[in-house]
């Protein structure tokens, strides 16, 4: 994946700005120069947002440590060895969930599948 990005800013990015300063130096009048400007500063602009997006996107995904990602990974276990190991290899059983562990289960799953439907909603009704 990170070679793809590196490809990708490598390649058209780099031949872009190369593209646009020679076009900076070959223009003749005042509007072919404003052009070429234009042209290198949209370049830089897209090199630099593609850049913020990559850090807010590696910020975004935070630790595999953090607390509801370990509550996740327990559930995401329990269901998985109930499923295969109980009901598809049918190599065991497992006694259900009670009680409080029953009820923490079913919101980190509804956390897990649900909390992308409520951000859109929220930022829908936010505009």
């Amino acid at each position: 994946m990170w070679m793809t990005i590196l490809s990708f800013f490598g390649g058209p990015v780099i031949k872009g700005l190369i593209d646009a300063y020679q076009a900076k130096l070959k223009a003749g009048n005042t509007d072919a120069k404003i052009a070429a400007d234009l042209a290198a500063s949209e370049i830089a602009a897209q090199v630099s947002e593609t850049s913020a997006v990559l850090q807010y996107r590696a910020a975004e995904l935070g630790h595999w440590y953090e607390p509801d990602k370990l509550i996740g990974y327990c559930v995401a276990i329990y269901f998985a060895k109930l499923l295969v190991w109980d009901k598809v290899l049918g190599l065991g059983t497992t006694d259900p969930l009670a009680g409080f562990a029953s009820m923490t289960a079913n919101l980190v799953i509804s956390f897990y599948f649900a909390k992308r439907g409520f951000e859109n909603v929220a930022r829908i009704i936010k505009r």
